[in-house]
């Protein structure tokens, strides 16, 4: 058995990441990975239990794959779509909807992709341009979002890898 990776950080640069935005790309590796290891297993039971009326690991999964969606759209000057505040206004009901774990972790390998790619397409350059968030159009950058982008997939993607740990009933090590 070989020994288990470094957190993604600590593997060295990414190809074709710029410096500055390293952090953010490790940051969605490393949730792509903790994804596959803590909830490939889940049962849809599983995925949706809300233990304590908690959110639901399908939620915090689903609710992490449209914010950063939403964040990396406003980082590109743009504002929300119809869709995407479809999809909003949808993510709630993924503590109910039954789904399958492998399912689940696809698609957001395939958010986690289309981030990455947006990540190596930004010029360092425009790092700092401004940029607004919301109806309120509240005033942020292109490297604010990103970062922040990344920061609360990570958070979800731990709170999603804790409920999931509840709900397998796994005791703590």
């Amino acid at each position: 058995m070989s020994a288990p990776l470094p957190e993604v950080w600590l593997r060295g640069p990414l190809p074709d990441v710029p410096a500055l935005l390293q952090p953010v790309a490790h940051s969605l590796l490393q949730c792509r990975e903790e994804a596959h290891r803590k909830l490939a297993d889940l049962s849809p039971a599983q995925l949706t239990e809300r233990p304590g009326g908690a959110a639901s690991v399908a939620f915090h999964v689903t609710h992490a794959m449209g914010s950063l969606d939403r964040l990396f759209t406003y980082a590109r000057g743009a504002q929300l779509d119809e869709t995407q505040l479809a999809a909003l206004r949808a993510e709630p009901s993924a503590n109910e909807q039954a789904v399958d774990s492998h399912a689940l972790i696809r698609t957001f390998d395939a958010a986690v992709d289309r981030a990455l790619t947006q990540v190596r397409d930004t010029h360092v350059g425009d790092l700092l341009a401004a940029r607004e968030v919301g109806r309120g159009r509240l005033p942020s950058t292109v490297i604010g979002l990103l970062f922040h982008a990344a920061e609360h997939t990570q958070r979800h993607l731990g709170q999603a890898v804790t409920t999931a740990r509840i709900v397998r009933g796994t005791p703590a090590r």
